[in-house]
C-alpha cells in the first residue's frame, strides 16, 4: 500500500482586494490567525507558532521590555501587533520597538489601529518552517521603510542577520548575545535560550 505525503506550505498566499478597515476587521475576526498583506495587495495568511517558536519569542520580547521600560525611549510590541509601512504593507514583526517621540506623534485612532509606521526596530524569529528567502526579503523591507535596525535571528542555523540602515548585512554565526547600539542605546539581547 502507496501512502500519500501531502506537504502543506507553512503560509498561505491570496489575492484579495480589501480596504484597510476590511483588512483590520478580518483580523479582528480572526485572531487565531496572523495576518500580513504586502505592498502589492497579496494577503498572507500564517498560522499560530509552534509552543517552542511561542516560547522563545516571548524571551525576547520579555528582555525588550525590561529595557524599554526602564529607558522610557519607547514603546514594545509583540507579534500580534501590526504596522502599516510607507508602501502600504501591513507587517506583524515577531517583535519591535518604535521611539516614543514618533509613536506619540500617532493619533489615538493611528494607534489603535495597525498603526501607519515602521518600527525603528525589528525582529524576526525565524521557526523551522519559514521560508528563509522570505524572512530576508521582509527584513530588507523594513529597512526600506524606515527601520533603523533589524534582527532575524535563524535558529535552525544558529546564526543572526543584522540589518542595518545604509549598511550591508552582517552574518552573526552563534552569537551570545546582540547589542541594540545607537538604535537601542544599552540594550543586549541575551541569546543563550533563543538559538
Amino acid at each position: 500500500m502507496n501512502a500519500t505525503t501531502t506537504t502543506l506550505l507553512s503560509t498561505l498566499k491570496l489575492k484579495i482586494d480589501l480596504t484597510d478597515d476590511q483588512f483590520f476587521q478580518m483580523c479582528q475576526k480572526n485572531r487565531d490567525y496572523r495576518f500580513e498583506r504586502t505592498a502589492s495587495g497579496e494577503l498572507l495568511i500564517m498560522p499560530p507558532t509552534g509552543s517552542d517558536t511561542g516560547r522563545r519569542n516571548v524571551k525576547i520580547t520579555t528582555q525588550l521590555y525590561i529595557w524599554s521600560s526602564e529607558s522610557n525611549l519607547g514603546e514594545v510590541f509583540d507579534s500580534s501587533t501590526g504596522f502599516t509601512l510607507p508602501n502600504g504593507a501591513e507587517r506583524s514583526p515577531d517583535a519591535s520597538w518604535v521611539k516614543i517621540e514618533r509613536w506619540n506623534a500617532l493619533t489615538p485612532e493611528q494607534q489603535e489601529k495597525f498603526a501607519p509606521i515602521c518600527p525603528d526596530f525589528v525582529v524576526e524569529l525565524r521557526s523551522r518552517t519559514d521560508s528563509l528567502k522570505e524572512l530576508q526579503d521582509k527584513m530588507q523591507e523594513y529597512i526600506e521603510n524606515g527601520a533603523q535596525l533589524g534582527w532575524l535571528i535563524d535558529r535552525k542555523n544558529r546564526r543572526v542577520e543584522i540589518y542595518r540602515s545604509g549598511k550591508n548585512v552582517e552574518i552573526l554565526d552563534n552569537p551570545a548575545s546582540l547589542s541594540g547600539e545607537n538604535v537601542l542605546r544599552a540594550f543586549v539581547l541575551d541569546l543563550q535560550q533563543i538559538i
